[in-house]
Parts: C-alpha cells; structure tokens; sequence
C-alpha cells in the first residue's frame, strides 16, 4: 500500500493520497482546492490512476478539490450518508468497504462534528478520523447539527474501540502533529480522558465533555459562509458564486 499524508498550511488541513501499488489505482480523501495542482503532480509523478474522491464530512473551513480533480481524472465522487448534498457519484454507508485491489477502506459512522461525519479505517492498521477526533483533541460540534454528546459516543464507543495500534491520522492539526495512535489518545488526549463514572444516575465524565464542548465559545471559520455551499455542491465555485 501506498500511503502520503498532504497539507494545506493555510487551513492546517491534511488530505491523504492512498493507493495500491499493484494495480497503481488510487483515492484521495478530503483534498483542497488550492492543493489541487499538487495532488494531479504527485499521481503523474507516482504513475496512480485516482478512482474515487473521498470526504468525511462537509467541511467548513476550505472548499473540497474532489470537483476540479473529477474533471481532470474523471474519479468518482463519494460521499458519507445523510450528508446534506445531492452532486455524489457514490454515497458511502457505516460499515461500508471500498476495495482497490489489496487495500481495504470501511467506513465508520462518527456523527457529532457534524451529523454525516464518517471515519475511515484503512487495512485494520490505521484510521483516518477527519475533524472528530485529532491529536490530544477534538472537532468542535456547535454547527451543521453538530452534538457533543454524539461525538463522544462515536470517539470512545467507535474508534477507541479500534486496536490500541492503530495509527490515528487526523483531518487536521494545528500543533504540529502528524500522527498518533488510539492507545495515545485514550491516554493522553485530555478530552476524552478518564472513563465514566455513574453517579445519581448520571454518567459524570460524558457530562464534563459536553459542558467543555458548549462553551468553547470559538469563532465560525473564516470561510463557512461559502465553503459549506461550496461543499455541498461538490467544491462547484461556479454554484457558489451565483447563490
């Protein structure tokens, strides 16, 4: 298996260039626009045939590459169920398997960032967690029918769940980390650490997260307000401009 791990400085955004070496066909998962020139580069250069464009999520801190790198390669555009977009070529479902040719990508529901937040696991030996869990952190759930509750649930019941091995690759980090693991994280990441307790009735370390995650009180992303329409059509700008 082929396996670049790419950035956008700009958005601290990762994009993941993923291929089988046999057969050269290859996915990409979450690309930038402005990254796109780069990423047609590298699979000339690799000599890869790109397949399928993949997305986590409809993100709304830079537009998706996956319609520019359609027209240049003619990949299929895919999709996570119940994302809020109706341009995909293919829709992929919880439990999900792309095949191209020895390597394997199953889809995990993980809703809570947004709602159609999906991760993926790539050959039981690493898991690409796109906002809803990075390195010592978390996506932040207060827009696009985010919940702190869910995303508590689909990161500790879902992908710590996951083989304590398993490399955690995240959608986005902006401490300079590239990479972990889910044993890391279940030790380390002070959001999730720490299990559950029961008391009254109440499960008190779900309880602190959710209070944490409403308050945050962070800024909207620069580019919502277009990339989340551009987004749902594809990464169309020429859609987006006529809104």
């Amino acid at each position: 298996m082929l396996f670049r791990q790419l950035i956008d400085k700009e958005t601290s955004t990762y994009s993941y260039l993923i291929a089988d070496e046999i057969t050269k066909s290859a996915i990409i998962v979450d690309p930038v626009l402005e990254q796109v020139k780069r990423d047609l580069q590298m699979l000339q250069e690799l000599g890869l045939t790109l397949r399928y464009s993949l997305e986590t999520h409809i993100h709304a801190d830079h537009i998706t590459g996956v319609q520019k790198l359609q027209e240049s390669t003619r990949c299929l555009k895919i999709l996570p169920e119940h994302t809020n977009s109706n341009c995909a070529d293919q829709i992929i479902k919880d439990g999900e398997i792309l095949q191209l040719g020895d390597v394997e990508i199953k889809a995990i529901a993980t809703p809570g960032h947004t709602n159609s937040h999906v991760a993926y696991l790539i050959n039981q030996i690493l898991v690409l967690t796109g906002d809803a869990l990075l390195i010592r952190g978390c996506g932040r759930t207060d827009f696009q029918s985010g919940d702190a509750g869910t995303l508590y649930d689909s990161v500790t019941q879902k992908l710590f769940t996951l083989d304590d091995k398993t490399l955690v690759y995240p959608g986005h980090d902006y401490r300079g980390f590239t990479v972990s693991t889910i044993s890391e994280e279940k030790q380390f990441n002070l959001r999730f650490q720490g299990r559950d307790t029961i008391e009254d009735g109440c499960q008190r370390h779900r309880g602190s997260f959710i209070e944490l995650m409403n308050n945050l009180n962070l800024p909207y992303p620069q580019k919502m307000s277009l990339a989340v329409p551009a987004n749902e059509a594809c990464g169309n700008i020429e859609f987006t401009e006529s809104i």
